[in-house]
């Protein structure tokens, strides 16, 4: 049985630089499921999802060069390629097209599971749970479902403003909340 390869940040960041194989699918192994649920948290479609993480591991192998560690870590990089892969999709005039058959009570916004359970996967629950309720729907909202302020402010039928105050509010929170943990 062969034993299983473990790289520390910084060599599986060297190894990904060099186009490495190996690295490639340690890191595909290791962090595929996570990034997929942050996928599907935007995009709730198993099929599209997967399409979505693949051309997202794509990016990913073709700009790793670009990823400086001083600005964050690796897997924070890659998360946000991959949720901006997944709101892109969503923008597209295809993907509108499909979706417009999809009846109002059949939106995430709706779905009782939402973000807490997959944010789960990623140890994220006990964090997301402690936000207030109003700005924690907000956030969701923009976050993981990728819609504008303005398109929320009109789904929630609340002002702008409102809006931009709650998510400021709520991400100030989620700061102090990240930073004692």
């Amino acid at each position: 049985m062969p034993q299983e390869l473990k790289y520390t940040e910084v060599e599986l960041l060297q190894g990904l630089q060099l186009h490495d194989e190996q690295a490639y699918s340690f890191l595909y192994d290791h962090y595929s499921k996570a990034l997929f649920n942050i996928i599907y948290q935007v995009v709730p479609q198993q099929e599209l999802a997967e399409d979505i993480l693949q051309e997202a591991f794509v990016k990913i192998w073709q700009n790793i060069a670009s990823y400086d560690s001083s600005k964050g870590r690796l897997f924070t990089w890659m998360l946000n390629i991959c949720r901006n892969q997944a709101i892109d999709r969503t923008r597209s005039k295809d993907f509108n097209k499909q979706t417009k058959t999809i009846s109002l009570s059949e939106s995430v916004y709706d779905n009782k599971q939402g973000v807490s359970v997959k944010a789960d996967d990623i140890g994220l629950r006990k964090t997301i749970n402690k936000l207030p309720e109003e700005g924690r729907k907000i956030l969701e909202l923009a976050y993981y479902q990728g819609y504008t302020q303005d398109e929320i402010s009109k789904m929630l039928n609340i002002p702008l403003g409102t809006v931009k105050t709650r998510i400021r509010t709520t991400l100030i929170l989620l700061r102090k909340i990240l930073g004692s943990n």
